[in-house]
């Protein structure tokens, strides 16, 4: 397997960085002008795999959607294709296949979506062939396993002959993905209401738009992180904006608490390092693809934090709670449950010489481990990985001053 390396480097001067675009909100607006036939003005789409996949389905429009490794999606074409009464094949790589789909196959075929698996019940790959008439308006979903099930039901719902109301069922996790997409639908001219746990949406028509989609905030976690672990320097992340419909924009708060101050102008922020306070805990129901990248900043930086809301990791591109155990090792600290869904930053202690950081096939264990380079020399297995969501990532690593070396194994 190829790996690169990373010399250590403990001093970041003012550097640029030309954050990718968002891929939540791209796949959103991207679905959303499918659905009212492409007369929509989008621009700043993703570069991610995830996004680029999106695009070129919809485009080619095969008889089948394999969306290789991509969740949202996987969750956000099943819907549209139902919604758009298309006999389709949804199949993926092979971890894609073993990541659950039964509670949105659930969910439309409650309001009348004809979907049967090709394979483990509850498990891509799955044929869907359409939705000849509504049998339902309202449908229950669990909050608590993966809000892009509930994204995907509600960007249908204006479609829906009877529209749509979603009831959503014990604890609500990853709230604010639910709130862009219903944002996002908004400023497509949809009109909704969401009174408790119930998410009412009529039957009304997309107004084509132009949309711009941000920069991406899971992807400017990584840069928090690097300059938090620094002895000293500055970075300027460009296209963020302060109140933003992104869940993870929730790091300037974290971050502001591990040694980073944020500064919100000319059409990004500034981050400068300041004083740690310390972070006691924090719960990532709401941002968990920032999870990562805060349990190595904390265990970089001697922080014993709780961590809650992790949940979710477990059926992401990998077991994440597995995986950054497993590499956390690597330099002495850990992830320890300390009782059930509650988990402890152990930090580390004693740094090796060179740390050699296993990726999982995932995105955010190459990215979030990038930072170890303040501390030591690292060596990044699989560094394609970062393809999914941030392909330029290596390059905006030269871009601060890293150097970034290509080698084998």
């Amino acid at each position: 397997m190829e790996a690169i390396h990373l010399a250590q480097k403990s001093d970041f001067t003012s550097t640029h960085i030309p954050l990718p675009s968002s891929k939540s909100e791209s796949n959103r607006v991207l679905i959303i002008d499918a659905l009212t036939q492409g007369k929509n003005t989008l621009s700043n789409l993703a570069e991610a795999r995830d996004t680029q996949t999106m695009i070129s389905l919809l485009k080619k429009n095969p008889p089948v959607f394999d969306v290789l490794d991509a969740g949202t999606t996987m969750r956000f074409l099943t819907a549209y294709a139902a919604v758009t009464n298309q006999n389709k094949v949804m199949t993926g790589t092979a971890r894609m296949c073993e990541r659950p789909i039964g509670i949105l196959v659930d969910a439309l075929r409650t309001v009348g979506a004809e979907i049967h698996y090709l394979g483990v019940e509850g498990y891509p790959p799955l044929a869907v062939h359409g939705l000849a008439e509504q049998t339902s308006k309202t449908v229950k979903i669990r909050g608590d396993v993966s809000s892009q099930y509930i994204s995907a039901m509600l960007m249908i719902a204006p479609i829906l002959p009877q529209g749509l109301e979603v009831e959503l069922e014990g604890k609500v996790g990853s709230r604010s993905y639910i709130e862009m997409t219903l944002d996002t639908m908004k400023q497509f001219g949809i009109s909704y209401s969401w009174e408790g746990n119930k998410i009412s949406i009529a039957h009304q028509a997309y107004q084509p738009t132009t949309f711009a989609v941000e920069s991406d905030w899971s992807g400017a976690g990584y840069w928090f992180s690097l300059l938090a672990c620094a002895d000293s320097g500055e970075l300027f992340l460009e296209g963020l904006k302060e109140n933003s419909l992104q869940g993870d924009s929730a790091v300037v708060e974290i971050m502001g608490q591990l040694g980073i101050k944020s500064m919100f102008q000319n059409g990004g922020v500034l981050l400068q390092k300041k004083e740690v306070t310390g972070l006691k805990s924090w719960d990532f129901t709401h941002c968990p693809d920032l999870a990562q990248t805060i349990a190595v900043t904390c265990a970089i930086l001697g922080q014993n934090a709780i961590f809650t809301g992790l949940e979710s990791l477990k059926i992401k591109e990998t077991d994440r709670i597995y995986a950054l155990q497993q590499e956390l090792a690597k330099f002495n600290a850990d992830l320890k449950e300390v009782e059930p869904e509650v988990y402890k930053v152990i930090p580390s202690v004693t740094m090796p010489a060179d740390v050699k950081i296993h990726t999982y096939d995932d995105h955010r264990m190459a990215m979030a481990f990038m930072p170890l380079l303040t501390k030591t020399r690292v060596s990044i297995e699989d560094p394609s990985v970062v393809n999914k969501s941030y392909p330029s990532f290596w390059k905006h690593c030269q871009l601060a001053g890293i150097s970034v070396l290509n080698q084998g194994n």
